[in-house]
């Protein structure tokens, strides 16, 4: 099993429309990086944190894992969607998305400011200078001082 961590903003799509909609597709990645991860790397029944970004404070809301693995982000081949990429193939797809479901919802958030404090949760990428991946790994020990810490 991998970990995750992946950005949502609040007011797009939300940890409480995770729950209300019980799985979703992580469609609109536009980043190679982030693409290759999702098509390569996550499986299913790994783990994500579920981070809320451009939001004040910006924090982890929940724990959701992996649902359906990698598959063609259906949003590039769609000309009404502000994701629609024309150099987009159907028959070679150049974006992929995978679908998420919620676990559990954190008792409290972690909030940005508070992982930067915890000096166990040094070299994890969220917290690096510079990193503005919306998919990114995350360490099991990192995993897991993150959800204890969303504990009440």
């Amino acid at each position: 099993m991998k970990y995750w961590l992946m950005k949502s903003e609040p007011h797009v799509y939300s940890w409480d429309d995770l729950e209300n909609d019980g799985k979703t597709h992580w469609d609109g990645v536009r980043n190679y990086q982030a693409r290759n991860i999702m098509r390569d790397d996550m499986k299913n029944g790994d783990m994500v944190l579920y981070y809320h970004s451009n939001c004040k404070p910006p924090h982890v809301a929940g724990i959701a894992k992996i649902c359906k693995e990698g598959y063609p982000d259906f949003t590039a081949f769609d000309p009404n969607s502000k994701y629609f990429d024309p150099k987009s193939d159907i028959d070679n797809p150049r974006w992929i998305m995978v679908d998420i479901e919620p676990v559990k919802k954190m008792d409290k958030n972690v909030n940005l400011s508070d992982m930067r404090e915890n000096s166990l949760l040094d070299g994890m990428p969220l917290l690096m200078r510079g990193q503005r991946l919306s998919v990114q790994p995350v360490s099991e020990e990192h995993f897991k001082i993150i959800c204890e810490m969303g504990e009440n």
